[in-house]
């Protein structure tokens, strides 16, 4: 061991950091190796002795398809992804001078990271430690709701109901058919549907008083969909079904413990606005709340997620205001949206992408009245600062508002002819959400074409590939591979070098396993469940997806609170060696994840 390893350690963050008694039992924990140049370090898979830190010379990092991530030099330790997951190697390391290793024991590794925050702040690729707000529009409907769930049958007469309401001290039940919700029925039914239209309750059976399919929600929904919904619908009740049974119910009881975040009252405002220049008022706070939702520390797809109701909230109530002066829809149809309205991915900077399925009783002469309807919603929408689509990927767009007849030739086509067009299109509209109108018009189509799409292998291997064109932004010597020229010299793209290359595989990763959510971070678990992709991979992607996003979103509030309109544009170099190095690490496992795509075979990722 030379005699200057501990004062080498002094000069390398975070064991500069170490109390000094703890800092004294790791320097001499530390073992020494030496290798030529050409010498494996360790292969993929193999078991790891411990941390390297290199004291002298260079060493490249290989991913396990040959790729090369990056190249490292003094001071630069690698090996920590395969010490916190099974203790195998995730990557190949090879040294490419004479080259002086510093080891520090697996064991002596974990400690560490169970003993020392700021050890385990430096290696841990997860979320910010610190903790979060908890509001009630962040705590999922599972923490909220009353469970279990009062219910009566359809059959059972209305006295014998309103008994079983007071027995429980509730002021609604859930009606269940063959275990499935069917309605609901609440106190103000009895008062406004019984006794106001002087109905016998021994012989009135719920199902003539009943709130016939109500609206409901999943369990894993967010206290702001309860809020939105309830403001929108003005309703005090809300069945949480999984699977089409009732687990539970939320009422406005429920929520008088809890404040709401700001994003409650501003759908308030949204669900009634008069017109658009109160929307304009409305959506002209966004900025302020992601500061406020950024600064309370809150994960980033609740961040995005509240954001995104928003920009639900003003499509409905745009197409509410349509209707209004339209009058009703000729036929059936539903509003969607794609892109990050889509998948529930909204930051501070977005544009508008939406499309609108119609019923297949449609015909020519009733185009007019969805013409007017699209026009009406997408200007609405950029009057409010969804700005239009620069691709037209808008229902303004004749070939984007057709009946589901032709919807259905468009997604057979692209999946038959995968050229590069249909998969920019493909890539587009598998993100879609249904926002307003009759969802079932798009979940019928979209089951049948994940069916179709997961089975055509050419099709999946051209999305594949397509998947790969996004890379993120690495440099070969620890760096970063940063803007050359232009506005954005030396920054890199959060959005097209960040996020989109995860969202890509969330998306490849959705269409192999046929999996129906939208949400990027919501396909990776769902990859991750259904053995898409392997367990060790998808805590290694979410992780490195959670800190980039949220290294987006950050770098966005900063911009905002400097007064400045925010972009996708970050300064790695403006952060310090360690915030610095988390987020070249995050870029690092995309890049492996991408690799191990590429060269999929049958096993998980």
């Amino acid at each position: 061991m030379p005699a200057n390893v501990a004062k080498f350690l002094e000069s390398v963050h975070p064991y500069d950091s170490l109390p000094r008694p703890e800092f004294d039992r790791i320097a001499a924990s530390f073992s020494c190796q030496s290798f030529t140049a050409g010498d494996t370090i360790y292969r993929h898979g193999e078991p790891l002795p411990g941390l390297c830190l290199i004291m002298d010379g260079n060493v490249e990092i290989i991913d396990p398809t040959g790729g090369v991530i990056s190249r490292l030099s003094a001071r630069n330790s690698f090996g920590e992804r395969g010490l916190m997951a099974e203790g195998q190697a995730a990557t190949t390391a090879v040294a490419l001078t004479e080259t002086l290793i510093l080891i520090l024991p697996a064991g002596d590794f974990s400690r560490l990271m169970v003993e020392q925050p700021v050890f385990r702040r430096f290696f841990a690729r997860g979320r910010h430690a610190e903790p979060r707000r908890s509001d009630m529009a962040i705590r999922k409907v599972g923490e909220l709701m009353s469970s279990p769930a009062h219910s009566c049958g359809p059959a059972d007469n209305v006295r014998d109901a309103a008994r079983l309401m007071r027995e429980h001290k509730v002021s609604s039940l859930g009606v269940i058919e063959d275990r499935r919700l069917v309605g609901l029925l609440t106190i103000r039914d009895l008062a406004m549907r019984v006794l106001a239209e002087e109905r016998d309750p021994t012989t009135t059976p719920v199902s003539a008083v009943m709130t016939r399919d109500p609206i409901g929600l999943p369990i894993d929904a967010l206290g702001s969909d309860v809020l939105n919904l309830m403001l929108e619908h003005r309703i005090g009740h809300l069945p949480v079904v999984d699977g089409g049974m009732l687990v539970g119910m939320i009422t406005q009881t429920d929520l008088t413990r809890f404040q709401a975040l700001s994003s409650a009252h501003i759908i308030r405002e949204i669900a009634e606005a008069d017109g658009i220049p109160t929307l304009r008022a409305a959506t002209a706070r966004i900025p302020a709340l992601l500061v406020q939702l950024v600064g309370g520390n809150n994960a980033h797809e609740i961040v995005t997620r509240l954001i995104t109701n928003i920009a639900d909230a003003v499509t409905r109530r745009l197409i509410q205001l349509a209707e209004e002066n339209l009058g009703p829809a000729p036929v059936p149809y539903v509003w969607l949206a794609c892109g990050s309205q889509g998948r529930q991915e909204q930051t501070g900077v977005s544009d508008q992408d939406n499309c609108l399925f119609i019923d297949d009783s449609f015909v020519e002469e009733q185009r007019p009245w969805f013409d007017t309807l699209a026009r009406f919603v997408s200007d609405g929408l950029n009057a409010c600062g969804y700005v239009y689509c620069p691709g037209d990927m808008m229902a303004t767009n004749p070939r984007w508002c057709q009946p589901v007849r032709v919807w259905r030739t468009y997604f057979q086509s692209w999946i038959t002819t995968p050229d590069p067009m249909a998969q920019m299109l493909a890539s587009v509209m598998f993100d879609l959400r249904p926002i307003a109108g009759d969802a079932a018009l798009y979940s019928s189509l979209q089951a049948e074409t994940l069916e179709q799409a997961s089975r055509n292998s050419i099709f999946v291997a051209h999305m594949t590939s397509n998947s790969l064109k996004h890379t993120p932004p690495l440099g070969l010597l620890r760096g970063f591979a940063t803007l050359r020229s232009g506005e954005h010299r030396n920054q890199i793209d959060m959005k097209h070098s960040g996020v989109i290359p995860v969202v890509d595989l969330g998306r490849v990763y959705a269409l192999i396993g046929r999996l129906t959510p939208a949400n990027t971070r919501a396909r990776l678990l769902a990859a991750e469940e259904t053995g898409v992709i392997s367990g060790a991979g998808a805590r290694d992607l979410v992780a490195a997806y959670d800190l980039i996003a949220e290294f987006r979103l950050r770098n966005q509030a900063a911009q905002i609170k400097a007064g400045r309109k925010p972009d996708n544009y970050l300064g790695p170099y403006e952060f310090g060696d360690f915030e610095r190095s988390h987020l070249r690490d995050a870029f690092v496992v995309v890049r492996t994840m991408q690799s191990a795509l590429a060269h999929r075979g049958s096993a998980p990722v």
